[in-house]
């Protein structure tokens, strides 16, 4: 049985996903759960200032990047480790985004943001409750920031594992979006327990 399960992770990673990113310049398989989230809800746009928690390997800036036409001071990637890659326009800050400020991530040049990405997810320990926690606390701290970051009618899309507290985290988004939706998308791992939050429209609580 132990065979078999490596052979089958090790399918997975060099699945059709991964040979496509390989493809099309890609740094990871990932990119292609953001193409099919914005395909369905269409928020990325031309000249959208997007703000991407955990941005490493690069692959969801990379799309942000050629979606928003590349525009100077649009982009905003953060993660713990500095990316291989270079995208043009795109200012990344290494850090732990569990001790980032809102102050942090805006500027003069972006004093707020269209949109922000959270594909954040947690060391993983294989106890499934330890990691449902870890992924709401990174999910809790991404929201946090895109409530102090986003523009009126901004738009928010965060990874979260599925678990017992996924109703209240999702009842704390409805109360700053207008709209929320939730998607597996089909290029996630068929034993992966992730979803994807899809909050539009974004106000203040009131």
């Amino acid at each position: 049985m132990a065979v078999k399960a490596r052979l089958f992770d090790r399918q997975q990673r060099h699945d059709r996903f991964h040979q496509d990113a390989k493809k099309e310049g890609y740094a990871a398989r990932s990119v292609y759960k953001l193409q099919e989230i914005d395909k369905k809800y269409r928020f990325i746009y031309r000249g959208a200032r997007i703000l991407d928690l955990g941005c490493y390997p690069g692959s969801w800036l990379q799309y942000c990047a050629k979606k928003n036409g590349n525009k100077p001071h649009t982009l905003v990637g953060v993660d713990r480790i500095d990316l291989a890659i270079t995208i043009p326009h795109a200012r990344i800050i290494v850090g732990d985004v569990m001790q980032l400020k809102a102050a942090d991530l805006v500027s003069s040049e972006t004093p707020a943001f269209d949109i922000v990405l959270s594909d954040m997810a947690p060391d993983t320990t294989g106890i499934r409750h330890v990691d449902q926690s870890r992924s709401e606390l990174l999910f809790e701290q991404a929201l946090q920031l895109a409530t102090q970051t986003l523009a009126p009618q901004g738009c928010f899309v965060g990874k979260l594992f599925q678990g017992g507290g996924m109703n209240s985290l999702i009842a704390h988004v409805k109360s700053h979006f207008n709209s929320i939706n939730i998607i597996k998308p089909k290029s996630s791992r068929t034993k992966s327990i992730e979803q994807y939050i899809v909050a539009q429209g974004f106000h203040q609580s009131p």
